[in-house]
């Protein structure tokens, strides 16, 4: 399987700008640019597709290894925060943390951390990224 994405830039790194699309559409020239990566512009960044696509990835080998053991989730609720820092002379995609809630019947809490461990480490966008991968999960009532 191979799914495909492009980017358009045009112009200096400043000024310039480009475009994002994915071959399914849902992207389709989705802005992208300085401002919106380094200076809270209008658009997307790097950094938060990859967090998109970090905290769906989870989110569905969460549901894949919960439905192995026997349960069901009715909600999971992750979100990815990705750190670009400055490392020497260029910039790193240094760590990504998950912060997830979710609301699992029939599942105790030490269960729930024991296959959400699984998951952060299992899931394919982790084993990808080198960054430091950390999470804080919690089981809903």
């Amino acid at each position: 399987m191979m799914k495909k994405a492009w980017a358009v830039w045009k112009g200096g790194i400043k000024d310039g700008g480009g475009t994002i699309s994915t071959e399914t559409g849902i992207l389709k020239e989705a802005p992208y640019g300085f401002k919106a990566r380094f200076e809270n512009g209008k658009g997307t960044n790097p950094e938060e597709l990859i967090g998109a696509a970090h905290a769906g990835c989870f989110s569905m080998a969460l549901s894949l290894m919960l439905g192995e053991a026997g349960l069901t989730p009715e909600k999971i609720e992750t979100h990815a925060d990705v750190t670009l820092e400055k490392v020497g002379a260029s910039y790193e995609i240094t760590a990504s943390h998950l912060t997830v809630f979710a609301k699992i019947p029939g599942t105790d809490n030490a269960h729930f951390q024991e296959i959400a461990n699984k998951a952060k480490t299992g899931c394919p966008v982790s084993k990808l990224l080198k960054a430091q991968i950390t999470m804080d999960a919690k089981l809903e009532a």
